[in-house]
């Protein structure tokens, strides 16, 4: 790592934020040891999962005050003086904000701005004229227009990202008081005397519709940052490329079954239900040697008391369809269902989590691999099914979809490479494509 390259910690709210990277270290746990592990390594990026998505606002906050809490003292046990802080969040606007980069500031403090930079260029998500758009079939669609917008969760109305700041902060910061960085700003040769004009954690929104675009940005953050400014990002996964400058990724997608441990079929755990993963779901399962499996979540809410019972299904049918070669997909029900208030859906989707991460635990331990579909199920895969405190990052098999790989000395499942796949990613034909990659061993 370059002394003068900053350090760049990304608390990711679901462990699909190092979408775009490769080689560096992505955290399961933020106890003081486990950061510093990742503040003391060679690459100069690395990722702590707090999976705060899937949390309430309080346990949100809460979890980042305590990472923000041991971070301070990993930095100040290791000596870093340079470090970049980036609150990585979903490219479709949904999640925390701005409740985890006020607990950062709160904690960390002293930043001059935090950006919003929430294009991503792979997954077809640009910032034009401080308005969020996403290619839906080569179409600029303002992100307000679609369905992520009316997540019952994380719902918003605006497109134009100073009216959604506005909204989100309850016009603590007026769309007025945003400053914007536009296409031209970035280009124009002016943008580093922007950036060191910015004080007291000025609210900045970032146009970007290309790679050269974050590079451009990012050169200019990284001097300023030499020059002792300190900035806080809100942020999705591509400005992350152009920050941490790692160049290509050593082994090739198209590589990637290398890594298997068995020349056995792998396992595809489907729990993101927005419409883009059925349609690949529903691509995958027209695969011969591809069996799917459902977990009935509408049982399982009206009978909790059957969850053993589902559970010991599930795990029998992915034995009969392994022991005969075939690659098992469990997956849950498709229908969305309603809930009295957030907290009761949050919950819900706690005790769905809980039963798939058991489904990870039964799995036979001579599998080739495991595809995770969806950010949340992700995470849980992660810290609860595999139970790992952390783990190296491969690259990508796909735009977007990271792959890791479990340590030698997992107790269960070694040397497993794992795609974490996000919900909202890739076309019809692309679950069925990263199957396709594994598979072929």
């Amino acid at each position: 790592m370059n002394q003068s390259q900053p350090k760049i910690i990304v608390l990711d709210d679901d462990p699909t934020g190092s979408q775009t990277v490769h080689s560096c270290l992505l955290l399961m746990q933020w106890d003081v040891a486990t950061l510093k592990q990742g503040l003391q390594d060679s690459v100069p990026i690395f990722f702590i999962l707090s999976n705060t998505r899937a949390m309430s606002p309080e346990q949100a906050a809460a979890t980042t005050q305590e990472v923000c809490h041991n971070l301070k003292i990993a930095i100040a046990e290791v000596g870093i003086k340079n470090f970049l802080v980036v609150s990585r969040s979903d490219s479709t606007l949904r999640g925390h904000y701005p409740i985890e980069t006020d607990v950062i500031a709160q904690e960390l403090g002293g930043f001059d701005a935090h950006f919003l930079t929430p294009a991503f260029f792979e997954g077809g998500r640009i910032t034009v004229d401080s308005t969020h758009y996403l290619l839906i079939d080569g179409v600029k669609t303002p992100v307000a227009s679609t369905e992520f917008a009316r997540d019952s969760v994380f719902g918003y109305s605006h497109s134009y990202l100073p009216d959604y700041v506005a909204e989100k902060t309850q016009d603590k910061i007026p769309a007025e008081e945003v400053v914007k960085i536009t296409r031209s700003d970035i280009h124009g040769g002016q943008i580093q005397q922007r950036l060191l004009q910015l004080t007291g954690n000025q609210c900045v929104v970032v146009d970007g519709e290309n790679q050269v675009d974050f590079d451009e940005f990012a050169r200019a953050i990284l001097q300023t940052t030499a020059e002792g400014k300190r900035f806080l990002f809100r942020s999705a996964a591509s400005l992350l490329t152009s920050l941490a400058q790692l160049g290509p990724q050593p082994t090739l997608p198209e590589e990637m079954a290398r890594y298997r441990p068995t020349d056995k079929p792998g396992v595809v755990l489907v729990g993101s239900h927005v419409q883009k993963t059925t349609q690949q779901l529903n691509r995958l399962l027209e695969e011969e040697g591809v069996v799917g499996i459902e977990v009935d979540v509408v049982r399982l809410r009206a009978q909790p008391q059957a969850r053993n019972t589902i559970l010991q299904e599930t795990l029998d049918a992915v034995k009969q369809e392994f022991s005969q070669e075939k690659t098992p997909v469990v997956y849950t029900s498709r229908q969305e269902l309603s809930f009295a208030d957030i907290q009761q859906r949050l919950e819900f989707g706690k005790i769905v989590s809980a039963l798939l991460m058991d489904v990870v635990k039964g799995l036979p331990e001579s599998i080739g691999f495991l595809i995770s579909k969806g950010g949340i199920t992700s995470n849980d895969v992660l810290s609860v099914g595999l139970n790992l405190t952390a783990a190296r990052l491969l690259g990508q098999i796909l735009p977007g979809c990271s792959v890791i790989r479990t340590e030698p000395t997992h107790p269960q499942f070694p040397h497993l490479p794992v795609v974490l796949f996000p919900g909202n990613v890739g076309d019809r034909d692309s679950l069925f494509a990263a199957w396709n990659r594994l598979r072929n061993f």
